[in-house]
């Protein structure tokens, strides 16, 4: 057995003694070619979560200074990221930009599992926010499958600005993939504002969360627009 996988049995075993989570359709996941694993967004831990209970490894993309934070709670961060395959940005390249997702495109085109979080950051309140299109951009570029999940109660295991973990009950729901001709460049931007909607539509059926019509902010982009 590999290290990741020695690492995710590891790790799964220690949520089910202590958090009990409820997972299901994990089955629904394609055994083989490109697929998105498109999610909402409750915890800091939620990129583990999914590394750890899905069948195939999944790749992610996060924001750099996860990886440099100083302190107990960078500390916490790069152990938990050692655990997972992730991407590493600057504030400022994520987004839905071709250059932000240009890794990510890559990364299926090689036949692999990328996870995205359509929201673009965590739901301090609990609304399941608009998706923004980067999930459809890459859906349509490479054809593959976007596979819908939704979390519930993620946010207890570790609550936003805490650097303590605690077990808590949560579910992990995988609902049918929805199939994606690839199109190319060929595709439009309509096409892909029906393709995102179709998305949080699934999410939202799975989560159980009710709807925001307008998109997230994490605070450190509050904080920047409120400097104009």
């Amino acid at each position: 057995m590999d290290n990741y996988r020695l690492l995710q049995t590891s790790v799964t075993t220690a949520f089910k003694a202590l958090c009990r989570p409820v997972v299901t359709g994990t089955d629904k996941v394609p055994d083989h070619g490109p697929v998105i694993i498109a999610s909402n967004h409750l915890s800091f831990l939620d990129s583990v979560i999914l590394s750890v209970m899905m069948p195939r490894r999944v790749k992610f993309i996060a924001k750099a200074e996860y990886l440099t934070t100083p302190g107990v709670k960078g500390h916490v961060m790069r152990e938990l990221f050692k655990m997972i395959d992730v991407i590493p940005v600057e504030r400022g390249q994520q987004g839905d930009s071709v250059a932000a997702l240009a890794p990510a495109l890559e990364h299926l085109e090689q036949g692999n599992i990328f996870g995205i979080y359509p929201e673009g950051t965590r739901s301090r309140d609990g609304y399941l926010y608009r998706g923004r299109n980067g999930v459809a951009y890459l859906a349509y570029m490479t054809g593959a499958p976007v596979v819908p999940v939704g979390l519930v109660g993620t946010q207890r295991l570790q609550p936003p600005g805490s650097t303590v973990i605690r077990p808590a009950r949560f579910e992990l729901h995988v609902g049918q993939p929805i199939e994606v001709p690839k199109a190319g460049p060929r595709h439009n931007g309509r096409m892909r504002k029906e393709l995102t909607e179709q998305v949080m539509d699934a999410i939202a059926e799975l989560s159980g969360q009710p709807r925001k019509d307008t998109y997230n902010q994490s605070p450190s982009a509050e904080k920047d627009s409120g400097r104009g």
